[in-house]
Formats: C-alpha cells, sequence, structure tokens
C-alpha cells in the first residue's frame, strides 16, 4: 500500500467510526465497531481500548478485536509504569514500537499480538489533560509509522469526544435523579403530620385516621364540602405509606367528559381515535406501584363508573383501541363533596362502586366547626402569600383574626385565602388589621355569627403584647362600639378614646 492508498483508507475510516460514534448505541457496541472498522479498512489489527478503572485509577480492558478472539472473560487490568499500556498512562503520550517481539515492556496478557508485528498505542484524553483511556493496535507492516500513529491520535480524539459526551449526559442524568430525589424528600417533608395546619379536636381526629390508613393500601374515599383540604389529606396518606416512593397521580374527574376520561385513566393505542397519534400510557398505568387520587369522585357517569368499577376490582383494565389486558397495583384515594348515600338511593351512583371506594371514609370537618385553627392557617397562608409577592412581607392583627374567626365560611379554607390574599393586595403596608379585612367586604354576615369575643380584662397602655390600635379596637369590640363603655374598659375618658379613634384613623362600626 502506498501513501496515497492510505490516506484515502484512513479517511474512509475516519467517516465511519464518526458515524458509530455518533450513533444511538451504548458506548461498548460503539468501542467495539471502531475497532472493527479499524481492523477491516485500514489494517489496524488486534485493536485494544482500555478504559480508567474508577476503584484503583489502573486501566481496565474494554473492548478487544482480532481474527478468531474477543473480549477477554476475565477482567485485564494495567497499573500505571506496568507494561507499554502503563507506560501510555504515566507518559500521556503516543508509543510506537517497530516489533513487538523486540520490546521488553510488552507482558502479552491478551495472548492477541503478532511478535513481528508494530503496535501503537495512543492515549485516550479528556479535559485537562486527563487520561481516561488508550487505544492500541498493531498495524499490518513497519511502512508510514509516523503517519499510522497520528492517525490512531485522530481515532483517540474522536472516541474522547464520545466518552465525554456520555459523561456529560451521565452528569446530567444523575442531577436529574439527584433533583428527584431532592423533591421527593420535600414533599414528604411538606406533608408530614405535623405540618397539616390545625390542632383543633376535629383535626387530631383526623390526624389519627391518616396515621392508620398510610400503614395499609386500603382505598381511602375522603368526604367533606369544596375547599376543606381533601387533596391535603390525599398527599399526607401517600408520603407517609409504603409507597412513598412511587408515584403520586392526580386527576379531577369533573374536569373532563367520559370520551377523555377514559383515555386519560386507561391510555390509548395509535390510531384509536382521531388524533390519536401515539400510543399513550394513561394515569393507571403510570401510577404503578403507586396512588392515583381521583378528585370529584361523585361527578362520573354511570355508564363510565362501570368501567372504573373493574379496574379497582380487578387491577386490570386495556387501553382505549387496544385488546391486551393490562395489570397494575395502584391504590386508590378518592374525593368526593357530593352525598354519594343519596345519590346510591337515588340510582345516580353504582351501589357496589360506593362500597369498593368506601372502605375508609375520612370526613373532612369544615372550617366553621374548627374555628380555633384559623390564627395559625392564616400565618401559614399569609406566609405563602408573601412568598407568591416577592418574598414581601405581611402580618396580620388580632384585630383581624377576630374578623375571621366570626365569619361562617361557606368557601372553608380556599375561601379564607383568597380573602387573605385580596387583603394583603388591599394593604399597601403589607399590615392586615381590622379596617384592611373590612374593606374586603368581610364584614357583612358577622351579624349572623353567634362568636363572642374573648372578655377583655386589662388593656392599659403599658401592655406590650398590643399596640394601641389593637387595643382601641379590642374595647369598642368588647364594648358593641359603644365608645363611652369602650374607655371605660380602657381606664379613659370619652375625649381620650375619641381622640385615639381619630388618631389612629379607627372606622367605627354603626350598630
Amino acid at each position: 500500500m502506498d501513501r496515497t492508498q492510505l490516506i484515502e483508507a484512513e479517511l474512509d475510516t475516519l467517516y465511519l467510526i464518526s458515524q458509530i460514534l455518533n450513533s444511538n448505541h451504548e458506548l461498548h457496541e460503539k468501542l467495539q465497531g471502531v475497532l472493527e472498522i479499524l481492523h477491516k479498512r485500514s489494517g489496524m489489527r488486534s485493536g485494544m481500548i482500555t478504559l480508567r478503572d474508577s476503584e484503583n485509577d489502573g486501566m481496565i480492558v474494554s473492548v478487544v478485536h482480532t481474527n478468531g478472539a474477543s473480549t477477554p472473560s476475565q477482567p485485564v487490568r494495567y497499573q500505571a509504569g506496568e507494561g507499554l499500556i502503563g507506560a501510555i498512562l504515566t507518559e500521556g503520550s503516543t508509543i510506537i514500537v517497530e516489533k513487538v517481539a523486540a520490546e521488553p515492556r510488552f507482558l502479552g496478557r491478551l495472548g492477541l499480538y503478532d511478535p513481528e508485528l508494530p503496535f501503537i498505542g495512543s492515549p485516550i484524553y479528556m479535559e485537562k489533560g486527563e487520561v481516561v483511556g488508550i487505544l492500541a493496535a498493531q498495524p499490518d507492516s513497519a511502512l508510514f509509522l509516523g503517519e499510522r500513529s497520528r492517525f490512531m491520535e485522530m481515532i483517540a480524539n474522536l472516541i474522547a469526544q464520545s466518552v465525554n459526551m456520555l459523561r456529560s449526559l451521565e452528569r446530567k442524568q444523575q442531577d436529574l435523579l439527584s433533583e428527584r430525589d431532592q423533591l421527593k424528600q420535600a414533599l414528604i417533608k411538606n406533608y408530614r403530620f405535623e405540618n397539616i395546619i390545625g390542632h383543633s379536636p376535629p383535626m387530631l381526629k383526623i390526624f389519627e385516621l391518616i396515621r392508620q390508613v398510610a400503614k395499609w393500601n386500603t382505598t381511602v374515599l375522603i368526604r367533606g364540602e369544596s375547599g376543606t383540604g381533601k387533596e391535603v389529606v390525599a398527599n399526607a396518606i401517600h408520603f407517609n405509606s409504603a409507597c412513598a416512593s412511587g408515584t403520586f397521580l392526580k386527576l379531577n374527574c369533573a374536569a373532563l367528559p367520559d370520551s377523555l376520561l377514559e383515555s386519560e385513566l386507561f391510555g390509548h393505542e395509535k390510531g384509536a381515535f382521531s388524533g390519536a397519534l401515539n400510543q399513550r400510557k394513561g394515569r393507571f398505568e403510570l401510577a404503578d406501584n403507586g396512588t392515583l387520587f381521583l378528585d370529584e369522585i361523585g361527578e362520573i357517569s354511570a355508564s363510565f363508573q362501570a368501567k372504573l368499577l373493574r379496574v379497582l376490582q380487578e387491577g386490570e383494565f386495556e387501553r382505549v383501541g387496544g385488546s391486551k389486558t393490562i395489570k397494575v397495583n395502584v391504590r386508590i384515594i378518592a374525593a368526593t363533596n357530593r352525598n354519594l348515600e343519596k345519590e346510591v338511593t337515588n340510582g345516580d351512583f353504582r351501589e357496589d362502586l360506593y362500597y369498593r371506594l368506601n372502605v375508609m371514609p375520612i370526613y373532612m370537618p369544615p372550617l366553621r366547626e374548627r374555628t380555633e385553627d384559623i390564627p395559625e392557617l392564616a400565618e401559614f397562608l399569609l406566609d405563602r402569600i408573601s412568598r407568591q409577592q416577592g418574598g414581601r412581607p405581611l402580618e396580620i392583627k388580632d384585630s383581624a383574626i377576630r374578623i375571621l374567626m366570626k365569619h361562617h365560611w361557606p368557601g372553608n379554607v380556599r375561601e379564607l385565602e383568597n380573602r387573605l390574599e385580596r387583603a394583603a393586595i388591599m394593604s399597601s403596608s403589607g399590615i392586615i388589621d381590622r379596617d384592611v379585612i373590612v374593606s374586603t367586604g368581610l364584614e357583612d354576615d358577622i351579624e349572623q355569627s353567634e362568636y363572642k369575643p374573648q372578655k377583655i380584662t386589662s388593656l392599659a397602655f403599658n401592655d406590650e403584647h398590643l399596640d394601641d390600635r389593637e387595643r382601641v379596637i379590642a374595647a369598642l369590640e368588647q364594648s358593641g362600639w359603644v365608645q363611652a363603655k369602650a374607655a371605660r374598659l380602657l381606664n379613659m375618658t370619652p375625649r381620650q378614646i375619641a381622640y385615639r379613634i381619630q388618631t389612629l384613623d379607627i372606622t367605627m362600626k354603626q350598630i
């Protein structure tokens, strides 16, 4: 072979090797393909690629290629300075041997090499000069060894790029896995029992029920009015259960018609309906070995109730447009604000599905039945609103809390959050007091409440726990907004309290 033929063969080899290294194959397959092309296209026989051993910082043979030989069944390792491979690792540069038999450093551990032929070994460099591997082969003749060594270095550089890209992908994948684990741990932390707001007797009963049902894989039906925190409880059950490491998926059954609900829960095959361009897994399949939260379960139609019942009973279903039966192990948590017993009596909800869902019911109390939790809830919700508003400092005064505790709360916790967010927007200072709450329209229904304010026994102006404005408002509330009575509670004269009301900008309530 003359120099022109050699150059043409090497160019052809470089092109084919670049295609192999840019393919979607695993790294081991890519490296094996590189050695095969070197052997067939450029006369580089007995190819070998070693990669750095992460355990002892030596080199371990990854792939070899020669006629009638394959990668050794037992690992072959080289330490720095050990044999020709160890010398390349130590020196970090290409080594050319004109005849293997004449090289005292040659160890011949693989039994691959022809002792009468040359040998070329080139380091595979990563960034910052790190040697991560070695590419070695035997030219089929001793001609043009200088050109062939440069060619081997070019191949080694291409391999280095592929290894570098793979390492980068592995790092990104590891980062994603770490981020996923961190988010999962954060979720578990957020939904620990002690992080659910409320210490009223009704909520303490809820906590005990959650602890009990979280131990088992039983179906749970969370009952209660809208806005009582049913989804929060569903999260707490999942993240405190044995399947906490599994997927937690949720679906609002009222948000979709039957056709879309079936596809969303069971998935569909390609071409199952117009627009089904690809196969798609449903929520049941995606939540296998995890938890599926079905909110507004009372809204599903009678026809779909039968399909859902089969999955709950048998743990199996078929994708829309498919015939293959898929089995899953999914914990079901359902929620509804409907009176399912009445729905069953009226024939609107299947009795067998009702009993399948109602294995372990949890009744969420409305906010009006646990008003003692309102101060703690308000602080928690304001902290969340503060973060939503860029970390803006927000403070709620006792006078505002007293009004919140008088309200009937037909919208429950969701309404409380809505009111507090509105109050935060309307307060330019970030301080939410009685007047700010009144400005949101909340005071309209207070007269219908049976709330009785706590009796004020001491409101002297040296009380360090309340500021002047809060003390005056508290006295006015206790006295039925009669200034003279409020003045006596504060050990003030009527003129003094009138002055305070004016200077503190207190809006008087007309009784």
